[in-house]
C-alpha cells in the first residue's frame, strides 16, 4: 500500500459528460470550493474530452477551457489544478496556454495501445515543469503484460505517474488487482487508477488499487461522470477512513458538495441503470452513453443492442460518429427481418 495516497477529483472534468459540458462558471467555483475545503489535493478542470474537446463530435461547452481553469484557480486556496489532454484533440500550444492559466498537473491520455503518440506531449510537459501524468485509457482491452509495455513507454517519455484507466468500467476486481500489482512491481514512477462505476465496482476496484499500492486514485462527487459515473468520492473517502487509510481529506464537505450542489445538477441520474450497466458489460467507452441514447431514440433501435455491437466492434474514444452507423445498421437489419 502506498504511504502517500493522492486523490485526484474529476467532478469538473469527467463530470462534464453528465451535464453535456454545460457547467456554469459559478457552479464550477462552488464545487471547487467544497473540494478545496475538504482538502482534495488535485482538482481536474477541462471539457470532458480534455483541452480543446469542444466540437460537434464531443459537444460544445458553456465556456472555454481557459475560462473554467481561471475560474477554479481563483477560488482554491490549496488544491492544485489539473487538465486532461488527448493528443490529436488538444495540442502542445493549448497545453502551454493552460499552464499560463494556472494548471499544475497535465494528464496526457491515449488509447491503451497508443502510448507512442504521447511522447512529444509528455516530454514537453516535463520541460515546462508540469506534474506530468500518462493516462492509458480502455485498459480492459488488452492483457496486463501488453498494458505494462505501454506503461513503460509512457514512463520512458518522462511521466511521473502512469494511470490504469478503466474508461468502460469493465474491469473485474481480480483484473484490477493484477494490473496495479504489475505496474507497481515493474515501474519506477507512481501508479494511478481511474475507473467508472458501470458494473457497480467503482469503489471496490479503487480500494483494491489502493491496497495494491496505487499512489493516485480518481473519484468524483456523487460519482459525477460519464456512463454510470466515476468512483463516488465521498463514498471512497468514507470507506478509506473506515479502513484507517489516511487521506488527509475531510468527509463532511464532500457529502455536502455531493448532496447540495452536484446531484441537483444531474439532468440524467448518474447511476448504474440498464444502459450504464451495458457499457461495462460490453466494454464500451463511458462517454458513449448519452450519444447512444440519443441515437436509440432517433432511429428507434434498442440502445442495449447498439452498445453490444459497439463493444463487438471494439470502438474506442474518438469514434463517437460510429454510434449512428451502428444504429442505422441495426435499423436496416430489423427492417429487412420484418420484410422477410
Amino acid at each position: 500500500m502506498s504511504s502517500r495516497l493522492i486523490i485526484n477529483d474529476v467532478t469538473l472534468r469527467d463530470g462534464m459528460h453528465a451535464v453535456a459540458h454545460q457547467y456554469s462558471l459559478e457552479q464550477m467555483q462552488a464545487i471547487a470550493r467544497k473540494l478545496d475545503e475538504a482538502g482534495i489535493p488535485i482538482i481536474e478542470v477541462t471539457h470532458g474530452d480534455g483541452l480543446s474537446g469542444s466540437s460537434f463530435n464531443y459537444g460544445f461547452p458553456a465556456h472555454s477551457d481557459l475560462e473554467y481553469i481561471r475560474a477554479v484557480k481563483e477560488v482554491v486556496m490549496q488544491a492544485k489544478v489539473a487538465a486532461l489532454l488527448l493528443p490529436g484533440i488538444g495540442t502542445i500550444e493549448e497545453m502551454k496556454e493552460a499552464h499560463k492559466a494556472g494548471v499544475d498537473t497535465i494528464r496526457v491520455a491515449t488509447h491503451c495501445t497508443e502510448a507512442n503518440i504521447a511522447a512529444q506531449h509528455i516530454e514537453t510537459a516535463r520541460d515546462m515543469g508540469f506534474d506530468t501524468v500518462g493516462f492509458l485509457m480502455m485498459a480492459h482491452m488488452i492483457p496486463t503484460p501488453q498494458l505494462l509495455e505501454q506503461a513503460k513507454l509512457i514512463e520512458s517519455y518522462g511521466a511521473q505517474c502512469v494511470y490504469i484507466t478503466d474508461s468502460a468500467g469493465a474491469l473485474l476486481m481480480d483484473e484490477t488487482r493484477e494490473r496495479v500489482r504489475a505496474f507497481k512491481n515493474e515501474l519506477g514512477c507512481e501508479v494511478g487508477f481511474h475507473n467508472h462505476n458501470n458494473l457497480g465496482l467503482g469503489v471496490a476496484n479503487t480500494v483494491i488499487a489502493v491496497e495494491e499500492g496505487a499512489d493516485r486514485v480518481d473519484a468524483s462527487l456523487a460519482g459525477m461522470g460519464a456512463g454510470a459515473g466515476n468512483c463516488p468520492l465521498e463514498v471512497l473517502v468514507a470507506v478509506l477512513q473506515r479502513m484507517e487509510i489516511e487521506t488527509e481529506v475531510e468527509l463532511y464537505p464532500l457529502i455536502d458538495g455531493a448532496d447540495q450542489i452536484v446531484r441537483p445538477l444531474q439532468q440524467r441520474p448518474v447511476q448504474t441503470d440498464g444502459n450504464a450497466l451495458m457499457l461495462g458489460y460490453a466494454g464500451v467507452y463511458s462517454s458513449f452513453l448519452l450519444h447512444t441514447e440519443r441515437a436509440s431514440k432517433r432511429f428507434g433501435v434498442d440502445s442495449r443492442d447498439v452498445l453490444i455491437e459497439l463493444g463487438r466492434r471494439k470502438m474506442v474514444g474518438g469514434q463517437e460518429d460510429m454510434i449512428v452507423d451502428v444504429a442505422l445498421d441495426l435499423l436496416k437489419q430489423e427492417t429487412s427481418a420484418e420484410a422477410d
